[in-house]
């Protein structure tokens, strides 16, 4: 991944996808020449099974970093379907790690 391309999503809401499967969203405020990830009013969505009786759940993690060693994916997120969705009821399967 370039954080050339990368820089073209400043200052916009991103969804990143981690080596582990974790997904963060927030908005990209800085990345660097190692693809470090930078956001602001960061969120971790934590996305429960389906026989999972325990809602799904939006971490709230502020100003934020990623390692970019350990980043898969960076997205742009479609704000207004975003804010549409109650990410409590939100149901999936787990995304598995990329770590061998």
């Amino acid at each position: 991944m370039s954080a050339g391309l990368v820089n073209s999503y400043l200052n916009k809401k991103v969804c990143i996808i981690t080596v582990d499967g974790r997904t963060l969203v927030g908005t990209l405020i800085s990345v660097d020449m190692s693809t470090n990830v930078f956001l602001q009013r960061a969120v971790e969505r934590v996305i429960r099974s389906p026989d999972d009786d325990e809602p799904s759940a939006e971490i709230e993690l502020g100003t934020h970093m990623i390692r970019g060693d350990t980043v898969c994916l960076v997205g742009l997120v479609d704000e207004p379907l975003d804010e549409s969705i109650d990410w409590t009821k939100v149901k999936g399967a787990t995304i598995g790690t990329t770590k061998h």
